[in-house]
């Protein structure tokens, strides 16, 4: 299930507007080049920015995403062309052999149960030509990310183009175990909706992904740093064999 912030017309309509500095894809882009990777799946494309970077460049992709309003957000934007837009997941793709494929930002975290994150990681595997690569991040559980997802942390006002002001600040919910739940909040000054997007990410030791990249026969190749968080996330790379 995808979070209310991708769903919701209008929160999927701001995402980009409230998070306007993506220079955490860069190293995604880069890598791509290094790999030589011509045809590359994005799965968890969300608003498609990095699908569309890609593109740019001109590699074949394919966006895949389970939020419709986020997936619509991506189709409208200009060379959406393309990209091949898709709306689901990794366990219903269409017959694919890629070169890549990556999971930016958040979604592999947001795969919180083990058998659809199992269940992921064999699409990812069916979709790959032999010798494709597989790239995502995850942060690193010692790091304790969530201390920080508080209001006094999060707290902003934005002034969105066409939109107005938006307040917004995050709530943090519970943690437990490898859960951490969170709440984001959103207020619009043209009309006082108060909007929310309730998530929950599973944060998992370096060992536990390696384990379950060998149980879906994908070879972990390399664990790199985040060059935007250092110390912060793993970003892990893996081959099909």
């Amino acid at each position: 299930m995808a979070d209310e912030c991708f769903t919701l017309p209008r929160l999927a309509e701001i995402y980009d507007a409230l998070d306007p500095d993506r220079g955490d894809l860069l190293p995604y882009l880069a890598l791509a080049g290094e790999l030589g990777a011509a045809e590359v799946l994005d799965l968890g494309c969300g608003t498609g920015v990095f699908a569309l970077l890609l593109a740019g460049r001109g590699t074949r992709v394919v966006g895949v995403d389970p939020a419709a309003a986020s997936v619509e957000v991506a189709r409208g934007k200009p060379g959406a062309e393309r990209v091949r837009w898709l709306v689901g997941d990794a366990t219903g793709l269409p017959p694919l052999r890629v070169d890549l494929v990556t999971m930016t930002a958040n979604a592999a975290q947001a795969i919180t149960a083990p058998a659809d994150w199992h269940a992921t990681l064999r699409g990812v595997r069916a979709a790959l030509r032999p010798g494709g690569h597989l790239v995502f991040e995850t942060r690193v559980p010692a790091a304790r990310a969530w201390e920080s997802w508080t209001r006094a942390e999060s707290h902003r006002v934005s002034e969105l183009p066409g939109v107005g002001a938006v307040e917004s600040w995050v709530e943090l919910l519970a943690v437990d175990g490898p859960l951490v739940s969170f709440r984001w909040h959103y207020v619009f000054a043209a009309d006082g909706q108060h909007l929310t997007s309730d998530s929950t990410l599973r944060f998992r030791e370096r060992a536990e992904v390696e384990a379950d990249l060998r149980a879906a026969d994908l070879e972990p190749v390399e664990v790199r740093d985040a060059p935007d968080r250092p110390g912060k996330e793993y970003v892990f790379l893996a081959r099909r064999p």
